[in-house]
């Protein structure tokens, strides 16, 4: 059984990736209403990371909020300033909470919504089919691909503002 977060304690965010190294960083919970984990994340990545339609460097902050009963997270993204850059949206197997870790399993969809909405772009379609989930998992393939229908639709519609308030 999941156990809830607790607001304001410090959480290492866990994800779980194809063939790859795990990703693990330090995350302050903002709350958990045991369905929904909602945590706050500095860029842990590399000091810039140029996807080319955004930007991720040192200074952006990350609300991540995941789920135990969906297979995606959303990660609104602003800058030092607080000047939102957009959502960045894991398609993702539901979460859970592990001995004080969030832990995810990254299915390797992704979604990027720009802040304006202009942009709606459907990433790593490639290293989905690669991970091999259609034949070996064609149920959690088909949940995956409906994730990122669904959170391409909310996108379209400001639905993600509303998936990540407090």
């Amino acid at each position: 059984m999941d156990s809830r977060l607790i607001k304001g304690d410090r959480v290492t965010v866990t994800l779980l990736k194809h063939e790859r190294p795990e990703v693990r960083y330090p995350a302050t919970v903002l709350g958990d209403d045991g369905t929904r984990a909602v945590v706050s994340a500095p860029w842990a990545g590399p000091p810039v990371r140029d996807f080319g339609f955004v930007r991720f460097e040192r200074g952006d902050v990350f609300t991540e909020c995941y789920w135990r009963d969906r297979w995606y997270a959303v990660k609104e993204v602003r800058d030092g300033e607080g000047v939102l850059k957009g959502w960045y949206c894991d398609i993702t197997r539901p979460a859970r909470v592990e001995s004080g870790s969030l832990v995810v399993t990254d299915l390797e969809l992704d979604l990027w919504v720009s802040a304006d909405g202009s942009q709606v772009l459907r990433l790593d379609e490639d290293e989905f089919l690669a991970a091999g989930l259609t034949e070996s998992d064609p149920e959690a393939a088909a949940r995956a691909r409906r994730a990122l229908d669904e959170l391409d639709t909310l996108a379209r519609t400001d639905g993600l503002t509303a998936l990540t308030a407090l």
